[in-house]
């Protein structure tokens, strides 16, 4: 005879679910006892917690933390909304709020809003509805819908990823316009006079993008050549605009001379290329070593996100780097010291970029 105790029998209101009126059955204690060694666990003795937890186990019990939540306006939960998880650039960020919230006792559940902003107004939407503690928004674009529903929620919010003097709440993240400018005036310095961009369709690639246009041609440069793609991007895509970027302009044009002193000569009609990815910037390197263009001799390459991948090409790409994993920390800080009750003295942090120049350019 087995000396297995038998499963614990459930509420007939419970619809199949395991409540805690069963784990108290099974544990031999008032229902009222078992939610104290669930929720405030010192108030019990050991022998009393010992046995909830062995009746926890047991059935698979998940207390309802929503119910809990409306008695103590807490839910120990943030949410944090990414475009993608797709693709590495977010990754750095998840991580780090992860980890710094667990450390604080909260728990973090990511959303995947895709880059369309009738996604994000639906998700948004349902977790509002289930009131977590913080809300992690990538970007400050909203909709007036969406921006509405966060600020009558009166629930913490964290912009990351951009910047502007006045967030909805707090923000942490960088300039893509400053991003743009920079890389603009770095590849005028190193004697490149025809810029082009390959970007995604996003609205912070498109900053980045349209900002870098207007550097160029405030250094007295051609107009940018732009190609868009749709985001989120991809190597393929990168591979597949090479034809587009070299595309012959109308006139005839010359390069100017190069740093080794080549003198005046014909060249291909690009002789830079700004991309709003390291995949995009590593399938442009790809295509160009396909068809015979020496990076960076006929062509310089300058990705953004600062992949790993990207130190790892051959030629290693030049790239953007931001601090993703530091953006995470700083926005679970707000949101804590905000569930703490205290004030947050700065509510914007720019927390910067680096240029990492690298042999594609």
């Amino acid at each position: 005879m087995s000396d297995a105790a038998p499963p614990a029998k459930r509420s007939r209101r419970s619809s199949g679910a395991v409540t805690l009126h069963d784990v108290a059955r099974l544990a031999g204690v008032a229902p009222i006892t078992a939610s104290r060694a669930l929720n405030t666990p010192a108030q019990v003795s050991a022998e009393v917690l010992r046995k909830v937890s062995e009746a926890v186990a047991r059935t698979g019990y998940v207390p309802n933390r929503l119910a809990g939540g409306l008695a103590s306006t807490r839910s120990r939960l943030v949410a944090l909304v990414v475009p993608t998880v797709s693709g590495p650039v977010f990754l750095d960020t998840i991580q780090a709020l992860t980890e710094t919230l667990d450390a604080a006792g909260y728990q973090l559940m990511v959303g995947q809003a895709g880059y369309e902003g009738r996604r994000e107004d639906a998700l948004l939407e349902a977790i509002i509805g289930r009131r977590p503690d913080g809300i992690v928004l990538t970007g400050i674009l909203h909709s007036d819908a969406s921006r509405r529903r966060l600020l009558a929620s009166g629930i913490p919010v964290v912009e990351t990823w951009d910047l502007t003097p006045t967030p909805l709440d707090m923000l942490v993240g960088f300039s893509h316009q400053a991003v743009g400018e920079a890389v603009a005036r770095y590849l005028h310095g190193r004697g490149r006079r025809r810029l082009a961009t390959l970007s995604g369709d996003d609205p912070r690639a498109t900053q980045r993008a349209q900002a870098f246009a207007r550097a160029a041609e405030a250094l007295g440069l051609p107009p940018v050549r732009a190609v868009v793609v749709k985001a989120p991007t991809t190597l393929q895509a990168g591979r597949g605009a090479l034809t587009a970027l070299m595309a012959e302009h109308d006139a005839p044009t010359t390069l100017p001379a190069t740093r080794r002193g080549r003198g005046r000569m014909a060249g291909p009609p690009v002789d830079a290329v700004f991309c709003s990815s390291d995949l995009l910037a590593l399938g442009l390197l790809t295509e160009a070593r396909m068809q015979g263009l020496a990076v960076p001799d006929d062509l310089a390459v300058v990705g953004f996100g600062d992949l790993e991948m990207a130190a790892q090409a051959a030629p290693a790409i030049s790239s953007v780097s931001v601090n993703g994993a530091g953006i995470g920390v700083q926005a679970a800080r707000f949101l804590i010291e905000r569930a703490e009750g205290r004030a947050v003295a700065e509510r914007v942090v720019d927390i910067g970029f680096r240029l990492i120049e690298r042999h594609s350019s």
